[in-house]
């Protein structure tokens, strides 16, 4: 069966580099199933093909225990990017790639608040995304985020960083994780994405999940304090109902 071939957009070359990171970052943790990365160029990534399949409810629990596997494996800090990765990552489409902000930050709700929620806040206004009573609220959840609140103790986990359901492959052998944004961060982040857009049976992929690695009391309730960064993420890129999702989301934890 011939490769499925990546193509990444002009002025994006490293988009493909980062990604291939990603996906071996992950791989090496042999949890959830990742595609192989069979080659990297300049403009493309070439990633062993998959075959669709209908999800089943074992598939979906073998994937909630793989993901729970995979952030087992841990990262060396919250915001670490793969091995080896030198600078920032990129997150959304490769014709429109944003910034994913990478170092090394001690607690969660330090990385979340100056990694993640406050630079998409700050596109947010520049490109009119976001209008200034949004970016009070907003500039108040990420004040308290900061703080450490609402951190859990959590250590480090080993992130797919952008799993929504379209970036999970159901395949005849079970799920395949494909589109990585792979970085340490809080393992509740995952599942929020994925709960987000709606993923097959994710009853059973939290099942799954609580198999191998309970997850912390109160986490149905932190779901939507993850899910504020993914919906900035929307809001900058697209407009529309994504800017008022994240404020509500963050209003919550105010």
């Amino acid at each position: 069966m011939s490769p499925f071939r990546k193509n990444v957009a002009p002025g994006a070359e490293r988009y493909a580099s980062w990604e291939a990171a990603g996906l071996r970052w992950l791989a090496q943790a042999h949890g959830a199933r990742v595609v192989e990365v069979l080659e990297v160029g300049p403009t493309h990534l070439d990633l062993r093909r998959l075959e669709p399949a209908a999800p089943t409810p074992a598939h979906a629990e073998a994937l909630g225990r793989g993901l729970a596997r995979t952030h087992a494996a841990g990262a060396p800090a919250f915001g670490a990017g793969p091995p080896g990765w030198e600078g920032d990552g990129w997150l959304g489409p490769t014709s429109e790639p944003l910034p994913l902000v990478l170092g090394s930050w001690d607690t969660w709700g330090s990385f979340l608040a100056a990694a993640r929620i406050a630079p998409h806040v700050r596109l947010g206004r520049d490109r009119g995304s976001l209008t200034a009573d949004d970016a009070v609220v907003l500039d108040r959840f990420t004040e308290v985020v900061a703080g450490g609140a609402l951190d859990t103790g959590d250590p480090p986990a080993r992130l797919h960083g952008d799993l929504w359901a379209g970036n999970v492959v159901w395949t005849p052998e079970g799920a395949v994780l494909i589109d990585p944004a792979a970085h340490g961060g809080h393992r509740e982040a995952d599942l929020a994405m994925l709960a987000l857009f709606g993923c097959p049976d994710l009853g059973r992929v939290l099942a799954g999940y609580e198999e191998v690695a309970p997850l912390v009391e109160g986490w149905r309730d932190r779901v939507a304090l993850h899910q504020v960064h993914p919906l900035l993420l929307h809001a900058v890129l697209f407009g529309g109902a994504y800017a008022g999702q994240a404020v509500r989301a963050a209003a919550r934890y105010l």
